[in-house]
Order: structure tokens, then C-alpha cells, then sequence
């Protein structure tokens, strides 16, 4: 992005330079789409690829309309999970099985739940599958990594039975890419509106107490494959682009999926664990 106006030699002393380079870096890391997805594995940098972001697929038709705002339906209920994920089903619900990573400082995690969360949490709630909400960190330079630790440890925080409607405010709330955000103060007065108004709440907020959850969760995305934000899975296999097109494209591929066959034995769950194996604690 090109900076107005023009700086002689004499007037781009230290300062001026400095701003200029600040205003460089921001309008950089705002206009930057592509971001590395860094793996840690065992403590380890395991691998880091660039993010294959799905914008098209799940902007394809947007009339700019919200399917999540459209849906004022029941929610499933909700229990954790291993690794800080959230499910959300019906009782007795145990297949299809999707599970959804995503970052709550990524852009086009925000644009697919505004096109499809709405269409996700009706399928729960109809018991036509049961939902597994996996958020981890993906961002590794600052300010998106300090923003994404603080929305994920936040959201580990809160109470299952709050969680979605939780969720759901932290995307609406993302801040702009290069801005801060995510306060503690504001993750804190955000759970009070759902409800959560328990102490420990806000001292494990202000605390990062979950934090040791968040980098376990990012872990078991390296382990499960993930290697682009959203990443959506049907019984461990990841979803086309084409599925994510449209609420009924996703439904379809639910459907598709509750008449599939099981994994065969020896096959991968999209939670890093063999099937038929018992799951880490």
C-alpha cells in the first residue's frame, strides 16, 4: 500500500523513519492473507506450511446474508472434550462425527460461521450428527498469535453449557488483522452476557490458565493433519471445498457421511488417535 506525500532526505531522520516503518508493517500485516500454520509437536516445531484459507468456497453465493443470524432454533447440548474441544449433540448421538478446527482470530474461520454455523448447529440439534468444536492457536507472530492464545484460553475457561453462545461473540468481536484485541477485560464482560458470572471464571482468564490446554489443542491439530483454517472433517476425512459452498452442499455431505461405512481398523480419527484405540485422557 502506497504511503501519501513525500519525505525529503532531511526530514527522514530516525522518527520519521521509524513511523514510516510502523505504518509499513501495519498496512502489511493487514493486507497479508496468507499466514504459517506452525505445528508444535512434543514441544517440537514439527512442520510449517503456508494456510490454504477456504474464502471462496464459503463466500460462494453470499448474497451478504448470515445463515448463523437466521437460525434462533435450539442448540444441542454441549460437553467437553480432550484437548479443550467442545461437542455439541444430541444424546446418543455419536455419528457422523464433524469436527471443526478453527482459530478465533482467523478471518475466514469468522466468514464460514457466519455462512454455515447456523446450518451446523441445526444438524446438531435435529441429532443428524454430533459436532466437535476444536479451537487452537494457528497464528505465530504477534499481535495475531497474542490475540489468539487470549480468545482460545478464554474460551477453554468457560462453562460447556456456555460455550457456543460464547464462541459465537468472539467471532463477531475478531479484531481487524494487525490490531490488537481481545482483551482480557472485554473476554471477561463478554462471558458475564452469557451468563458465566463465577469468579473463577475471570481469574482464569486473567490468569492463562487453560493455556497449557491451548498449546495441547494446537498439538492435536498438527497430529490430526490440519493444515488450513477452517478445517472442517466428516469421520476423520476432510471436507471438500465443494461441501462448504452453501448450507445445503453441507448437508448433503452429512447426509452422505451417516450412510458411509465405519473406518476401517487401524485408520486415523481426526483427533490424532487410531481408531479402535482408547483416547489420551
Amino acid at each position: 500500500m502506497a504511503i501519501g506525500g513525500s519525505m525529503s532526505e532531511q526530514g527522514s531522520g530516525p522518527s520519521a523513519q521509524g513511523r514510516l516503518g510502523d505504518e509499513q508493517a501495519r498496512a502489511a500485516a493487514r493486507g497479508q492473507r496468507q499466514r504459517l500454520l506452525v505445528v508444535v509437536l512434543g514441544g517440537v516445531v514439527a512442520a510449517a506450511v503456508v494456510v490454504a484459507v477456504v474464502v471462496v468456497a464459503v463466500s460462494r453465493n453470499s448474497g451478504g446474508e448470515t445463515f448463523e443470524d437466521s437460525y434462533k432454533g435450539p442448540l444441542a447440548p454441549t460437553t467437553r472434550e480432550q484437548y479443550g474441544a467442545v461437542a455439541m449433540a444430541q444424546p446418543g448421538v455419536t455419528a457422523p462425527v464433524l469436527d471443526l478446527y478453527e482459530d478465533f482470530q482467523c478471518p475466514a474461520c469468522k466468514l464460514l460461521e457466519q455462512r454455515l454455523g447456523g446450518t451446523i448447529k441445526q444438524l446438531a440439534a435435529e441429532g443428524k450428527v454430533k459436532v466437535v468444536y476444536r479451537p487452537f492457536q494457528l497464528f505465530q507472530q504477534d499481535p495475531l498469535m497474542s490475540n489468539s492464545r487470549r480468545a482460545a484460553n478464554a474460551a477453554a475457561c468457560v462453562p460447556a453449557e456456555r460455550w457456543v453462545r460464547y464462541h459465537d461473540r468472539l467471532f463477531a468481536e475478531q479484531p481487524v488483522e494487525g490490531d490488537r484485541g481481545f482483551s482480557n477485560a472485554d473476554l471477561i464482560d463478554w462471558g458475564a452476557e452469557q451468563g458465566v458470572a463465577d469468579p473463577a471464571f475471570a481469574a482464569c482468564v486473567n490468569g492463562s490458565q487453560k493455556i497449557d490446554l491451548v498449546e495441547k489443542a494446537s498439538a492435536q491439530a498438527g497430529r490430526a493433519g490440519v493444515d488450513a483454517t477452517p478445517y472442517l472433517a466428516l469421520n476423520g476425512r476432510k471436507i471438500g471445498a465443494g461441501a462448504l459452498g452453501s448450507p445445503d452442499d453441507l448437508k448433503k455431505a452429512v447426509a452422505a457421511a451417516a450412510g458411509a461405512p465405519a473406518p476401517a481398523p487401524g485408520a486415523t480419527r481426526s483427533d490424532g488417535t487410531e481408531i479402535g484405540a482408547d483416547p489420551a485422557p
